[in-house]
């Protein structure tokens, strides 16, 4: 991957944990673990919107609302796994 395709994803994941943490209120972990799930979350919305077969377009716009939508999903996940320990 190149270098400003890198920086890109980082950003992308970044704005989408924060978007992320803030749909949840509350239930994000502050925000550079929220980043940290964004950039993951951009894998995970890839890959369930693929297994769906819905897409939200291409460019910018339709990565950070993908990532998000992943790192929605995560953050749920780990807040119900938080919970219930």
């Amino acid at each position: 991957m190149e270098t400003q395709g890198l920086i890109m994803t980082v950003l992308i994941g970044a704005t989408a944990g924060w978007l992320a943490g803030l749909i949840l209120k509350g239930k994000g972990m502050g925000f550079i673990i929220n980043a940290l799930v964004g950039i993951i979350g951009a894998f995970v919305g890839n890959y369930l919107f693929t297994l769906i077969g819905f897409s939200v377009g291409s460019g910018l716009i339709g990565a950070i609302i993908t990532s998000t939508a992943g790192a929605v999903v995560l953050l749920a996940i780990v807040g119900f796994l938080r919970k219930s320990q």
